[in-house]
């Protein structure tokens, strides 16, 4: 089955506008939106949770590791590129990005933490060991934060899931962050 990737012309009409903006904002329309215009309640979704997660007590830095790790968990080449461009776009440190391209520890404790407990969630479908929830809280995040892990796992699998469906072409803005090393098991703490 194949999906066409549409422009803010070729869409159906609930998500002309949408795509516009969405050309706007980012100067092109990335083929993960005009892909998912196929279904416009799924692109209102996913740009309203994207809003969303923005909107939450974890700064750009940790926003970009958990949409990482959740795309590294979920083996999706086409975020995990993305993510790539966009974290150095937020000014995340480079070995931060390469530590979560490649399932390696982040240096930082509490950033480590994180990335584990966002892999954590993901990798067990919302149960995450408890040694992984007591790692996270004892780092410094709270309670309030597991619950935005979760928002920000749940956005990034509708985008993983929809790539991994219609095997979605990857952009040339990100083709500079092509990733293709096959999911490895995180033997840190999902075991």
């Amino acid at each position: 089955m194949t999906y066409p990737v549409h422009t803010e012309t070729t869409a159906p009409e609930n998500a002309r506008a949408i795509l516009a903006q969405a050309k706007g904002k980012f100067g092109f329309i990335p083929n993960l939106l005009g892909t998912m215009a196929n279904a416009p309640a799924l692109l209102k979704s996913y740009l309203t949770l994207a809003q969303i997660f923005e909107e939450t007590s974890l700064t750009p830095t940790e926003q970009q590791i958990v949409l990482l790790a959740a795309s590294y968990s979920n083996g999706c080449t086409y975020c995990i590129a993305a993510h790539t461009v966009i974290a150095g776009m937020k000014n995340v440190p480079a070995e931060v990005v390469a530590s979560l391209r490649n399932n390696k520890p982040i240096k930082d404790a509490k950033l480590e933490a994180l990335r584990l407990f966002a892999f954590d969630v993901t990798e067990k479908r919302g149960h995450p060991s408890e040694e992984s929830l007591k790692r996270f809280l004892a780092a410094g995040y709270t309670p309030v934060q597991v619950l935005e892990v979760v928002l920000g796992v749940g956005f990034k699998t509708l985008s993983n899931y929809t790539n991994h469906l219609t095997k979605t072409q990857l952009d040339s803005a990100f083709s500079n962050a092509i990733w293709t090393e096959a999911k490895q098991e995180c033997a840190c703490c999902c075991a």
